[in-house]
């Protein structure tokens, strides 16, 4: 299985649509699969540009058009009615084949993401090819609760859609760094499954995107990695 990390620094309007389009066309014809990170779609910091840069579900329909020939997992402020919701949406064979709506919304220091969405309540897996996948978004993966909802559901690969900006910078390296590989490796241990986490780069509003995306295999072991901080597209083999 071909898998591409797409280690982007999305951009706050509605422009970050089509450098994915041309992204997925790039790659399309080389990969498998192509991973974006959380909020791809749309920047991280939106806060009341929600009202008029959030996604109707329709508007996004070539993703449908470009997955017949790459399935396709992108990050989204999608309007639900008259809510908005932090998705990750998995795109294959001319469908929208799975939506996650992010279930553990942060509202503290600098997060204020419960004050704009509404939250998700369910984790669940799909198949795919013969594969059973789960899809997290950020902050779900930091919940002890959400690690025993994958183990129950048994899935061959988990993907993890982040936008994490760095924090807690020492001599020794970047805190929030270790802090998630300790959490990837753990969750990819404990279920028996790989992981694919995509991390953005980029500055917004004073926040700075660490990246460092990575595959990790059911024996916790990080088996491709991107830098930190680096805008870059790239193609592993599984």
């Amino acid at each position: 299985m071909r898998i591409t990390l797409a280690q982007i620094a999305p951009k706050l309007n509605r422009s970050n649509l089509q450098e994915a389009i041309s992204i997925i066309s790039a790659y399309k014809d080389e990969s498998d699969l192509i991973v974006f990170p959380e909020l791809s779609l749309n920047g991280y910091m939106l806060q009341d540009k929600l009202y008029e840069d959030a996604w109707l579900i329709d508007e996004l329909n070539i993703f449908k058009d470009l997955s017949l020939d790459i399935d396709i997992v992108v990050g989204a402020a999608i309007r639900d009615g008259d809510n908005f919701r932090n998705a990750a949406l998995y795109f294959s064979k001319g469908k929208l084949l799975s939506n996650h709506y992010k279930v553990h919304l942060p509202n503290y220091g600098m997060f204020e993401e419960a004050r704009y969405f509404l939250a998700g309540d369910v984790f669940e897996s799909f198949l795919n090819n013969e594969l059973k996948i789960s899809m997290v978004v950020c902050e779900d993966l930091w919940h002890k609760s959400v690690h025993k909802d994958l183990i129950n559901e048994n899935p061959n690969y988990i993907i993890a859609l982040v936008a994490s900006p760095a924090r807690g910078f020492s001599d020794d390296g970047l805190e929030i760094e270790d802090k998630w590989y300790e959490i990837v490796k753990s969750v990819a241990k404990e279920c028996k499954a790989k992981l694919i986490f995509v991390n953005r780069v980029g500055f917004e509003d004073g926040l700075g995107f660490w990246g460092g995306s990575c595959i990790i295999d059911e024996n916790a072991q990080i088996i491709h990695k991107l830098p930190r901080y680096e805008k870059i597209v790239k193609t592993f083999e599984i």
